[in-house]
């Protein structure tokens, strides 16, 4: 851990601009230490200078004072038949000369000029202090609290540094509601640009912790500009005579095109190179992960309360579970397709069988434009498309009740037979108002299907948020009714939705509603059912955008650690009393090195990445097949079964499947199928380098390599021992 070394002039600038009071006892204070000096100079001038205080009746604590302030005194006192002399003259003419610096008003304008200008400085945030172990933020946006509170909870006592162009007195005034004064104490909040190298060294940037690009989101050339910043601290740290670097560079990107494309190519390979982590970030990615793969969202907005998101997946599906997922998103913006991308990478059952049949989790967009939005989705994710079929209807129009030239669709789907529709992941596109009463019908039917036929969740993603609001509280009565979960976008607080569903939450436990109908039998037949609000909850706020998953993360790290040292050959990764013969640091300075190292591509990282994020999915289900509870953990780490092995090793590969279409990556055409032409394997199989990979197809038709999807899931449980200490 590097030293960490604040100036004490951040203490004495932040006592100066605190108010009046503190600047006249700072003046009060530089008289003094005048009077004090002068008194020791005086007294320490010989015993002439206690007899001449005696012949003039002066007490010798009031003349220095006396010679300071009276602009005569030095003339009256050392001119006169009684005046002293030597070393005591010389001394009292010292004196003097500081009383009249002092005390007519030289010292006094200057030094309230300089206090004013300091100030000034200070609250400008043009003065540097931080030199070394801090933690630098680029930019300003209304996300970046949550940046800083991710700080916080790794280290209660780091110190930030928030470099913005952006007037330092608006970011102070704007963190004073997310932060107590102790917090604010270890932000230091400096005025530049991300861009310039010039400003680097003033910063101390080779010496900070880690740097987070954020920018500003709102600025048109956002994720071109943050790019550059990050160029520019890549040529900086390049020289050769800087010997410490970050640990950790994270770069926040807001086009989601722009994202994905930093998930398949090299372009900051650099950073790898230098030894530095590269970590991009997009916010609606980010909140997908909240949703689907934490299953939790904080109120960093002062209270900083934790509250859970519900299992869009129910109680867990288990191999035989009949039902299906089925995500509705209404409105086709960054949110709801950043959403509906992280879902398909993530959500993967075992109710999906090895011959690429069984049930789907559906992905539905509602949107009146709907019929162009889905071409620009599919061109986005062609090769997905070129495999797998998809849904459209068009209930844009009230009076139409014909279904003609609606539902599968296949225009864009190029193989047949057993090589198309083997995805458990299929897409949706709804065209039609979602306050019109087709929709609202349809949305209706689903919702009486919760828990029956599928497991529902509604995302209200429009970009209006008084849309999602006024949609959020006046859904159809069946979605309340059935307990389905309501997911509505936020722009910034939480405080409304939140506030509204716990208190129906609290009035559901205290009262434990009751719903009574007549059956066909002329039966009463009852059932309990939770207050309307209960199962709202936001999500897309601002200022709790950032949330990092540290141990997704190590579990990646690890994931492909298992990788880098497995037996090819015979398709075994390194044994499990070999890796509990190791240390753990051992392990994890491997992990770290296989990380970094040059021959692990951007694609990879994310291939590790999301076999990570799917481990919470899969624990779900192994629970549930295991008859415990959603969220009981106490076996995670035992042994899994041959039969949860086999289901566990089929989920792996059809979410993997899913993940290489959505990457960019294709499935082969025949003629360059290496499994189609055995003979010409060596060389078909190069085509991997130009995102042409042969094992996109059905588990069982896979060759050897399907040994390595059960080593994969025999391996689970190690991996949650070692991410859970």
């Amino acid at each position: 851990m590097k030293n960490k070394k604040k100036s004490l002039w951040l203490s004495f600038d932040r006592v100066l601009a605190h108010d009046l009071k503190w600047q006249v006892l700072i003046l009060i204070g530089v008289l003094a230490a005048a009077f004090l000096i002068s008194w020791l100079l005086l007294t320490l001038s010989g015993d002439e200078w206690s007899r001449f205080c005696e012949r003039k009746h002066i007490s010798p604590l009031i003349a220095p004072l006396y010679l300071l302030i009276d602009g005569n005194a030095f003339n009256n006192l050392y001119m006169g038949e009684d005046s002293a002399g030597g070393i005591t003259v010389f001394i009292g003419l010292l004196v003097y000369l500081a009383g009249v610096v002092v005390f007519t008003g030289m010292l006094i304008a200057v030094l309230s000029n300089m206090i004013a200008r300091r100030v000034e400085d200070h609250r400008n945030g043009v003065i540097r202090y931080l030199r070394s172990g801090h933690y630098i933020i680029m930019g300003w946006d209304e996300m970046i609290p949550s940046f800083i509170c991710h700080i916080f909870e790794k280290d209660s006592k780091a110190d930030v540094l928030i470099l913005s162009s952006v007037k330092s007195v608006n970011i102070s005034e704007k963190l004073q509601k997310s932060f107590s004064k102790e917090q604010l104490k270890r932000i230091v909040i400096n005025y530049g640009h991300r861009t310039s190298a010039e400003g680097f060294k003033e910063i101390h940037l080779e010496a900070a912790e880690q740097i987070y690009v954020v920018g500003y989101h709102k600025q048109s050339a956002h994720d071109a500009v943050n790019v550059e910043c990050v160029d520019s601290i890549c040529s900086y740290l390049e020289n050769a005579s800087i010997r410490q670097k970050p640990s950790r560079i994270v770069c926040v990107f807001r086009d989601l095109d722009t994202y994905a494309a930093f998930k398949t190519t090299e372009i900051f390979r650099k950073v790898n190179d230098l030894g530095i982590e590269f970590v991009p970030y997009n916010s609606y990615s980010g909140w997908a992960k909240q949703v689907f793969v934490k299953r939790k969202y904080k109120d960093y907005n002062g209270a900083n309360d934790e509250y859970e998101y519900p299992a869009v997946y129910g109680k867990g599906i288990t191999p035989d579970d009949e039902k299906f997922v089925h995500l509705v998103f209404v409105g086709t913006t960054n949110f709801a397709v950043a959403f509906a991308m992280e879902a398909a990478n993530v959500l993967h059952f075992p109710n999906f069988n090895k011959n690429g049949k069984g049930v789907r989790t559906r992905i539905t967009f509602i949107d009146k434009n709907a019929d162009k939005e889905k071409d620009e989705f599919i061109t986005r994710n062609r090769h997905f498309f070129e495999v797998q079929s998809y849904l459209y209807y068009d209930l844009s129009d009230a009076k139409e009740t014909e279904k003609q030239n609606q539902g599968a669709r296949d225009e864009y789907v190029i193989f047949d037979g057993g090589s198309r529709d083997f995805l458990d992941v299929e897409f949706e596109f709804i065209k039609g108002d979602v306050f019109s009463k087709t929709v609202q019908d349809e949305i209706s039917k689903w919702a009486g299907e919760h828990n029956k036929k599928q497991y529902l969740s509604v995302f209200l993603a429009l970009s209006e948020q008084r849309e999602n609001f006024v949609m959020g509280m006046n859904m159809p009565d069946e979605v309340y009714a059935n307990d389905v979960p309501v997911f509505i976008r936020q722009d910034r607080s939480d405080n409304f939705v939140t506030n509204l569903r716990l208190s129906d939450k609290e009035r559901s436990e205290k009262k434990h509603f009751k719903h009574y109908e007549v059956t066909a039998d002329h039966l009463l037949d009852e059932k309990d059912q939770k207050a309307k609000y209960s199962n709202i909850y936001p999500f897309g706020m601002n200022e709790s955008a950032y949330s990092a998953d540290e141990v997704s993360l190590k579990r990646a790290k690890l994931i492909n650690y298992l990788y880098e040292t497995a037996d090819y050959p015979n398709s075994k990764f390194k044994g499990i009393l070999s890796l509990d013969a190791m240390s753990d640091d051992e392990i994890w300075d491997a992990a770290d090195k296989f990380w970094q190292s040059p021959k692990l591509t951007v694609a990879l990282k994310w291939s590790n990445l999301y076999s990570a994020y799917t481990i919470r999915t899969k624990m779900a289900s192994l629970r549930i097949m295991r008859g415990l509870d959603l969220n009981d953990s106490s076996r995670d780490t035992w042994p899994l079964s041959d039969e949860e092995v086999e289901k566990m090793a089929i989920v792996e590969h059809n979410r993997w499947n899913v993940e290489k279409l959505l990457m960019g990556f294709r499935k082969p055409h025949k003629e360059e199928d290496k499994y189609a032409y055995p003979e010409y394997q060596s060389d078909l199989k190069k085509n991997k380098d130009l995102f042409a990979h042969h094992d996109i197809r059905p588990f069982d038709q896979l060759g050897s390599v399907k040994e390595l999807d059960y080593e994969f899931s025999r391996y689970i449980p190690w991996i949650l021992r070692m991410t859970e200490k």
